[in-house]
């Protein structure tokens, strides 16, 4: 037997407005008819790439991140601009993070990083075959762009090491894809 699960919106109240994030307060109607509270973000979504060397490495980013208070090991990635498709997104990512580009572009799928709180989706690729350049970063990121064996990143994953989802996610897929445990 299928229950209903789903929540109507009653109303919705957009409480800030911020450069990244939208941040709403509805009322909404639950399956058993009582009214509830749910606060989320709204993202305009994002992209992630995992750039694959010819030696089975990943080229990955070391940056600050503020809300975490640490530096973290992720692979490049960002939002999606305005009237941007993911993979123009993820093509325009990777060249700004390491100066990388690549026609060998292969879908991952999509994540939603946390689906409690907000309707973000990250879509996630897999670039081979690439062609080194010069980064070019946004004004207000400080990027340290490191190469990590694709063996070895799966372990610092494993290991608890790497805790940021979409990279966990598109590195564990990518090396299921190439046969790499």
């Amino acid at each position: 037997m299928d229950l209903n699960l789903t929540e109507k919106q009653v109303s919705s109240e957009n409480v800030f407005n911020g450069v990244l994030l939208h941040v709403y307060k509805d009322i909404i109607e639950l399956p058993n008819g009582d009214n509830s509270v749910r606060e989320y973000i709204k993202h305009q979504g994002a992209v992630a790439v995992v750039p694959v060397t010819d030696k089975n490495e990943i080229i990955a980013v070391k940056q600050y991140r503020y809300p975490i208070g640490r530096v973290t090991v992720e692979i490049p990635a960002g939002k999606l601009d305005k009237g941007e498709t993911p993979l123009e997104g993820a093509i325009r990512e990777l060249s700004e993070e390491t100066g990388i580009t690549s026609d060998d572009i292969t879908y991952l799928g999509g994540l939603y990083p946390s689906v409690a709180y907000t309707d973000e989706i990250i879509h996630m690729y897999m670039a081979k075959n690439l062609v080194y350049g010069t980064s070019h970063t946004d004004d207000d990121e400080f990027i340290d762009v490191v190469k990590i064996p694709i063996d070895e990143f799966v372990k610092k994953i494993m290991d608890g090491e790497i805790l940021d989802s979409k990279t966990q996610a598109a590195v564990l897929k990518t090396a299921r894809l190439l046969g790499i445990k």
